[in-house]
């Protein structure tokens, strides 16, 4: 036991430590606060804590629990909402009321309720990390039950119902559960990493089909204040084509993550009929929480999203905002009085942020099965200056980046990023990919890009000259370009039909963008761009996005062939 010698804020010294190792959970004080041994310096140890420490005095004593920060895996995960310590919310207001009491402790699952542990092993010896049985967790998911962390040996088990504090068997006569405790700050093992080759699908045209992300792959999302970080990751978590989505609100306004928790519950999944939260976890650590957890709610996440991905699970991990943590490191990094780097960011900030996007990926997990966890990670740079420390940092680690711009969110066009800026290195992995949905898919998509590019040199010179001393087909392409931002990458993430798009109907749609300009280039030898834009057929593409998928499924051949007979009509009328 040792004693308070000195506080400050969020950290706390202590003295008579001795024994005491790295990353140590002690209880301080008769609050029973959570805190976290970050550096020993002799019988002192240097303690960030995660709750509020005002009352707190030297002399007050300190119990070392002896055992690293760690989480409760099991049964009763998914649909749950917990706090950056993977506290219950929903039990924490029960006890409590709406403001979380210092020093409360609470089982992170459920121990009342009883669950059909169904058995699969048929091997009599088992190692870390193989699948013993299953429970029926949601009607989305089997959670699958792993050998925990350095067990391995001869093993017995029975079906049955259990509670999750009641042995299911045993390996080497050590009991197990249905449940497994592991560390946050250490790794999961794996088997192999693969090169993630399989698109993790949004629903949002312009990630999917311009700036695609892997499944287990990492992605940044940087962007000022108002530019729409929140609500695309919102966007993201709802139609993901993951198994488990886990979302971590780490210190970014309560409101923000009031929607989280109100309207996650409401909705349906659109890929299976089913509620939502069958396969989400939500970690709310809002920015009015102790500082010091908001590093604490990342490593949980991260942790929570690995275990799932050990049970051969697509999981995607969204973090909002990784910023918020970087600015918990910087004042614990100044109370410890360390040679601030840039911008006062602690010197390790790099090294830190590549730990946490690096244990993403693509992995063949030790029960056998592959698995993946993919990052996506908002960043929150001051004035949206994203040449700041944090930003920086992370894009030198993901291979996304999503490049939110203000000027496009103030003329109302979300998702908010500038497809000039924004980038993905996993395209060439992915191409395989696309072309099982179409042989030309990319040749669109690559054409597209071209003309918004070529969209954006023509507006500066028609700034200049006027857009009616333009050449026509820079008219059209000035058009053309157009239509692919309102039509196909505009979204509306309140409309029923417009927020989530297949990846086939994205295909279609852009196919028919393409079409009507490959059709109009032809036509500009016996027509102005002005004639055929102002077309029937033009504006039903405008409108494509506005039909349902079976209104879409029906009329889409119906619109590529009316581009050619209303633009070729053109030549006869001339």
């Amino acid at each position: 036991m040792g004693l308070v010698y000195r506080v400050s804020g969020p950290l706390i010294e202590a003295k008579e430590m001795q024994g005491s190792k790295l990353y140590d959970v002690v209880k301080i004080s008769d609050y029973n606060l959570i805190g976290e041994i970050i550096k020993i310096r002799g019988d002192h140890a240097l303690i960030q804590v995660y709750e509020d420490t005002s009352g707190i005095k030297p002399g007050d004593k300190i119990i070392n629990t002896g055992f690293p920060l760690s989480v409760e895996l099991g049964p009763g995960l998914v649909g749950s909402i917990f706090d950056g310590l993977e506290r219950p919310l929903d039990k924490i207001y029960s006890n409590s009321g709406i403001f979380i009491s210092r020093g409360i402790t609470l089982n992170s699952l459920d121990r009342s309720k009883k669950w059909k542990f169904i058995p699969t092993i048929k091997d009599k010896k088992v190692s870390e990390g193989a699948i013993i049985g299953y429970v029926e967790e949601t009607s989305l998911l089997k959670h699958y039950i792993l050998v925990p962390k350095g067990l391995s040996g001869n093993i017995e088990v029975n079906e049955g119902t259990y509670k999750l504090d009641e042995p299911i068997g045993y390996i080497d006569k050590k009991e197990i559960f249905l449940y497994q405790i592991r560390p946050v700050r250490v790794a999961a093992p794996f088997a192999k990493k693969y090169e993630p080759k399989e698109l993790l699908t949004t629903g949002q045209r312009v990630i999917d089909t311009f700036f695609p992300i892997a499944k287990g792959g990492t992605a940044a999302i940087p962007g000022p204040f108002g530019s729409g970080k929140t609500v695309t990751l919102h966007q993201i978590a709802k139609f993901a084509d993951a198994n488990v989505i886990v979302y971590v609100g780490c210190g970014e306004r309560g409101n923000e993550m009031t929607e989280v928790l109100t309207e996650f519950p409401e909705l349906v999944d659109p890929l299976t009929n089913k509620p939502l939260m069958e396969r989400t976890i939500l970690i709310a650590n809002t920015s009015n929480m102790p500082i010091a957890a908001r590093e604490s709610s990342v490593y949980v996440g991260v942790t929570i999203g690995e275990y799932f991905r050990d049970m051969g699970y697509s999981v995607a991990l969204m973090a909002d905002s990784t910023s918020r943590w970087a600015e918990a490191l910087r004042e614990m990094s100044s109370r410890l009085e360390e040679m601030p780097g840039e911008e006062g960011y602690p010197a390790y900030l790099a090294s830190r942020i590549a730990e946490f996007y690096e244990r993403s990926g693509d992995i063949l997990a030790l029960s056998g099965k592959k698995g993946s966890l993919s990052i996506i990670g908002a960043v929150s740079p001051p004035g949206g200056d994203i040449s700041e420390p944090v930003s920086q940092s992370t894009l030198n680690i993901v291979k996304v980046f999503w490049a939110l711009d203000a000027q496009l969110a103030n003329t109302r066009h979300f998702p908010a990023i500038n497809w000039l800026k924004s980038y993905s290195l996993y395209f060439e992995n992915l191409e395989d990919y696309y072309s099982t949905i179409a042989k030309d898919f990319i040749e669109n998509r690559n054409i597209a890009l071209n003309l918004l590019q070529m969209e954006d040199d023509i507006k500066s010179i028609a700034q200049i000259v006027g857009t009616e001393s333009l050449p026509e087909e820079e008219k059209l392409i000035l058009e053309i370009g157009k239509i692919i931002r309102e039509g196909f990458l505009r979204q509306n993430a309140f409309d029923p039909i417009d927020s989530y798009t297949n990846i086939n109907r994205q295909y279609y749609m852009l196919k028919i963008i393409i079409h009507l300009y490959e059709k109009s280039k032809e036509a500009l030898l016996h027509a102005k761009t002005k004639d055929i834009m102002s077309l029937q057929i033009v504006k039903d593409v405008m409108r494509m996005k506005d039909l349902s998928n079976d209104e879409f499924e029906k009329n889409k051949e119906i619109l590529i062939k009316r581009i050619d007979d209303e633009i070729s009509k053109l030549g006869v009328l001339s």
